[in-house]
């Protein structure tokens, strides 16, 4: 189950419980493991142990004032890190599990080391729907703070290689259950009082929040870094990204979308959903290939493509 460098056995399709013990073990040790869910592979470790936390800033070398998610296996477990507003808790029994990140006061008799809030008097749940990650939860008994698992700022990993890739020798032990099913990362959102905030667009869209909350979001008020994902530029390639392209130069590995073509397509059939999925697949591939740059066709920004709008315009920044 485990290598020189703490690998378990890499697929967990064919490994089933025994390798999600293996992971549960060395998470309970104080180890990192990379780890499945539905919208991306997440870099995971003991949220109350303060070393096993400074170990995910160190391997993907990510900024110290940047916090992470902490992920738990249901509400009950949510109620013991943040106290919940009302609305908090609507979205919460609407969106749970799934791919919606709530944040949420920290309460003082929590125990998540400081380093997963940045110094923020605030913290970033979620409750994952994988089946695997939903496993480990509860066989670990821990709360993990996981984010992406790559270095800080690069495509985010949906698949077990692109972890590898990513992060090279410094790639922990992985559970690999396949490709992400979403390929998004969580929509992110703050709820105080009656009124909420989209810090992060995602997979649940601003409509299907508002279906909820009966009311629309309020626009941020606090201009400062509130959750993960709030960067200028990141998920990026190491090329160059140009955005809105209907067409590419040789130079350019274009990445099309319905009836665009490109070289690889997000979605011959123009399905937001769809292309949310293979977006940092593609970026992977784009970046692997032999062309110096990337161009990627326009993408209709609603519904899902108001979260891959997001990733793209992030990607492509340069400062």
């Amino acid at each position: 189950m485990s290598g020189s460098n703490d690998h378990i056995a890499e697929n967990a399709r064919r490994y089933g419980k025994l390798a999600i013990a293996e992971a549960a073990r060395l998470l309970q040790a104080g180890k990192l493991v990379a780890v499945p869910t539905e919208t991306v592979y997440g870099l995971a470790a003991d949220s109350t142990n303060p070393e096993a936390v400074a170990g995910i800033y160190r391997t993907k070398g990510r900024p110290d004032f940047n916090p992470l998610i902490v992920h738990v296996p249901d509400l009950d477990a949510a109620l013991r890190i943040g106290e919940f507003h009302p609305l908090a808790r609507q979205l919460a029994d609407k969106f749970w599990p799934g791919p919606l990140t709530l944040v949420v006061t920290l309460r003082p008799d929590a125990g998540i080391s400081p380093a997963v809030t940045a110094g923020l008097d605030t913290i970033a749940l979620r409750c994952p729907a994988h089946p695997v990650m939903q496993e480990l939860l509860r066989d670990s008994g821990l709360f993990l703070a996981a984010p992406s698992a790559n270095r800080s700022g690069g495509i985010s990993p949906t698949t077990a290689d692109h972890v590898r890739t990513s992060l090279g020798p410094a790639a922990p032990a992985i559970l690999d259950a396949g490709a992400c099913s979403s390929g998004l990362e969580s929509t992110i959102i703050t709820t105080m009082g009656e009124d909420y905030t989209i810090l992060r667009p995602g997979p649940v869209s601003p409509e299907d929040l508002e279906k909820v909350a009966g009311r629309k979001a309020v626009a941020p008020k606090n201009k400062g870094i509130q959750s993960p994902g709030q960067l200028a530029s990141h998920y990026a390639p190491s090329k160059p990204l140009r955005l809105d392209a209907l067409d590419a130069s040789p130079e350019e590995f274009h990445i099309g979308f319905g009836d665009v073509p490109g070289d690889a397509n997000l979605s011959a059939a123009g399905d937001l959903a769809e292309a949310a999925s293979r977006l940092y697949a593609l970026l992977h591939q784009a970046d692997a290939s032999d062309r110096p740059a990337i161009a990627v066709a326009p993408v209709p920004v609603h519904g899902a493509g108001l979260a891959i709008a997001d990733r793209l315009a992030r990607a492509a920044f340069r400062s």
